[in-house]
């Protein structure tokens, strides 16, 4: 096999290992196939799918500046290839996107429920009609091997008369969404850690999109000529290195410049994880690429320059990565909850990249992309060749790759499948994350994970407005009272157990015989019920009711007249249940209180507290004695 049929068996690969991803995602949903959690809801696919394909596409419409409106015709001969690029690059972004996506059916609803306010909306609308906008001038490419048919040949006439108009819309639609991906992050400055959150971060997203994006044309012209045996085009190359080195070192001068401006000059000597993630950034974006292109001896050779091209793609990606979730604050000082992607993450990254080099081969092996179309790598030889040891005649190479590919992938995408956790697949992605007690005393710090995400719920002020005790804690353990809910519903996201079945039969626990609870006769005092418990089987048994020993098990003024079934409901639900039910229950029967507070069901109403809490308790921090110091915890007691 020749390289590119190597490649393309390489890539097919990949290809069956993330297909086979998908399909569980899209089943399972995000928790079996990510290490996402509430304390770090962006990822790899966020940041490297979204934020690092945009900028890896931004070749498309700096080539497309250069030769349309800033006259370098020299860089014509590759200005299809560069919008090929970016035209795959944004399908690729837009497919990595409905992995990420909670519910990614309900994509379309960015076209009709406009909130003009956010930089997520005017990204979303701008990467739309850009793709759009790219899709048109990519189309007369293909619609050249068709001159013979009228209605495509008037097509292809109409869209290169409006080619110009096409540009300059690309260049503008690309200018403002590349910068707008930085605006997201200019909302959460005690979120982003201080080297990277910047009040000019769109500024320095859109001047590094320019240098990735002339970084990326070389590599992609390299990395063909090199799969296709042809020439490098030096000419070329040499233009783009000269560009880039100047746009290395505007790059430079924004980001430390930026840097020392603000104050944040003290975190680039720090010893945290932070800083040792800044200065890899800036070696493998800045330093490496600015040696190589800067000695004239070592940007001649194509492999030093081909070295420097992708150390610059490579560090531009892994500042989007760093932005999008690696750097984020609590991320960095949450020990032992740090965010790495699962191995199905990446693979789903590197599918989503493999399908689109197998669409640029196609494209340019089938389409006039380049001045000079190569020569088809799988086109029939003259001499029938032999394929194996036994000099046997397997057919023309193009079915035989083909034969090749399809074995590869279907291997692929099974075996895949035995690498994928069953008891993950079981559990459908939801960890069995135990319930700690409330904190707090007049209000109480609700955070049953301690992911620093609940409510601080305000338990005097409740009492005060007449609600008795029984109204939540509705159940209460033998010999106590007001029982907390995390002692029942002792699980975050899973239903919990509040009889506990081998407790009680176990002689380290109650001791009891089966038959002081179970009876095969009815008799007084028992009942048919259905018993869900531990590792006990889902069976219709006569059962002794629980008051029978328990008198005080449910308190006189619960809202719990009788106990159905001991599996009790995920902390979440429960809470959830009990907090918003009694809300819609009072706008229901207070017109006062719904004239007042006709948001009481919504989730911000209890929530909002917690954007208060993290800002007090985790990141309220202050720079004293030339050292940022964390406030004391106050609800800690």
């Amino acid at each position: 096999m020749n390289r590119i049929s190597k490649a393309k068996l390489v890539l097919w690969i990949i290809l069956g290992v993330a297909s086979a991803v998908a399909v569980t995602r899209f089943i399972y949903g995000l928790g079996v196939t990510t290490n996402l959690t509430d304390n770090s809801p962006w990822g790899f696919w966020i940041g490297f799918d979204v934020m690092g394909g945009v900028a890896l596409a931004a070749g498309g419409f700096v080539i497309a500046a250069f030769n349309y409106i800033f006259g370098k015709k020299e860089l014509h001969p590759i200005s299809r290839a560069a919008i090929l690029t970016a035209f795959l690059g944004y399908v690729a972004v837009a497919v990595g996107l409905l992995f990420d996506l909670g519910l990614p059916w309900n994509i379309w609803h960015l076209i009709i429920y406009w909130n003009p306010h956010s930089p997520l909306f005017e990204v979303g609308w701008c990467v739309m009609l850009y793709l759009t906008v790219l899709t048109l001038e990519f189309t007369p490419v293909v619609l050249e091997k068709y001159p013979n048919i009228p209605l495509l040949a008037k097509i292809h006439k109409v869209l290169f008369k409006i080619r110009i108009p096409l540009v300059i819309l690309g260049i503008m639609l690309s200018t403002l969404h590349q910068s707008s991906l930085g605006s997201l992050f200019l909302a959460m400055p005690y979120r982003l850690h201080p080297l990277w959150y910047s009040p000019i971060i769109p500024l320095i997203f859109f001047i590094s999109a320019i240098y990735l994006g002339l970084m990326m044309v070389m590599v992609e012209s390299m990395t063909t000529s090199w799969l296709y045996k042809r020439e490098p085009e030096n000419h070329i190359l040499i233009k783009l290195r000269k560009y880039a080195l100047w746009m290395i070192g505007i790059y430079s001068a924004f980001r430390f410049g930026d840097i020392i401006f603000r104050g944040a000059g003290i975190f680039l000597y720090d010893n945290a994880w932070g800083t040792y993630l800044f200065w890899m950034e800036i070696f493998i974006s800045v330093i490496i690429p600015l040696i190589i292109l800067s000695v004239p001896k070592l940007s001649r050779s194509i492999n030093f320059l081909y070295i420097a091209a992708l150390s610059g793609v490579t560090g531009i990606v892994f500042n989007r990565l760093n932005v999008g979730g690696l750097t984020h604050l609590n991320n960095l000082s949450e020990i032992g909850k740090f965010y790495f992607p699962s191995w199905m993450e990446i693979f789903i990254s590197a599918g989503v990249v493999s399908l689109a080099m197998l669409a640029f081969f196609f494209f340019i092996e089938n389409f006039k992309v380049w001045e000079h179309t190569p020569e088809d790598p799988d086109a029939p030889a003259k001499v029938k060749p032999k394929f194996n040891s036994f000099n046997i005649y397997l057919g023309p190479t193009k079915v035989v790759n083909r034969t090749k590919f399809s074995f590869m992938f279907v291997l692929a995408f099974a075996l895949s499948f035995a690498l994928i956790s069953g008891t993950k697949l079981e559990k459908k992605g939801i960890d069995s994350t135990e319930v700690s007690k409330a904190r707090g005393a007049d209000t109480l710090l609700i955070d049953g994970n301690r992911n620093n995400y609940g409510v601080a719920f305000k338990h005097v002020f409740h009492q005060q407005k007449g609600i008795s005790c029984g109204q939540c804690h509705h159940m209460n353990k033998p010999g106590d009272k007001a029982t907390g809910c995390y002692e029942c519903h002792s699980y975050m996201y899973q239903e919990g157990d509040a009889f506990r079945h081998n407790w009680h039969s176990s002689s380290q626990g109650a001791n009891l015989s089966c038959f002081e609870c179970h009876n095969k006769n009815i008799s007084k005092g028992f009942e048919f019920r259905n018993i869900k418990s531990e590792s006990s089987q889902n069976k219709n048994l006569a059962v002794k009711k629980c008051e029978k020993c328990h008198k005080q098990l449910i308190p006189s003024d619960s809202k719990i007249k009788e106990i159905k079934s001991y599996i009790t409901l995920s902390y979440t639900d429960a809470l959830h249940k009990m907090c918003i039910g009694c809300h819609e229950e009072k706008l229901k029967t207070d017109s006062l209180i719904k004239i007042n507070n006709p948001n009481l069901t919504k989730c911000s109403k209890c929530h909002f507290e917690v954007q208060k809490f993290i800002y007090e308790r985790k990141l309220f921090e202050k720079f004293e004695n030339n050292k940022w110091v964390v406030l004391p915890n106050r609800f800690d007691k």
